[in-house]
């Protein structure tokens, strides 16, 4: 019997000042660890694990950077339109935080 899984993608830009940092990066593992779907985010024709810090960290994703955001279960819709909003929606750090990172 097959199964019925549902694939969405969307492409989102890195809004943040710093990148997909750390910071960043923690956030969105977070949130795609909390839907069912199996979440991959590509950058440059690097797949990165949307559930590991370290993939999504090795696209070394700057400011202005696109990324696809892909996800396949029965949430991807939910994950993916989740997931896009985050990482749009971190759009400014504040100086402390920019201060704290470069130390």
């Amino acid at each position: 019997m097959a199964q019925n899984f549902h694939v969405a993608r969307r492409q989102v830009a890195v809004n943040n000042v710093l990148g997909l940092h750390l910071r960043a990066a923690d956030k969105f593992v977070r949130l795609a660890k909390a839907f069912q779907s199996d979440v991959k985010v590509c950058c440059k024709g690097i797949i990165a694990d949307g559930r590991s810090i370290l993939s999504l960290l090795s696209l070394a994703a700057e400011c202005g950077t696109m990324l696809a955001v892909e996800a396949q279960g029965c949430d991807a819709e939910d994950a993916v339109a989740a997931l896009a909003n985050l990482i749009s929606a971190q759009s400014h750090e504040s100086e402390d935080q920019i201060r704290e990172a470069a130390c």
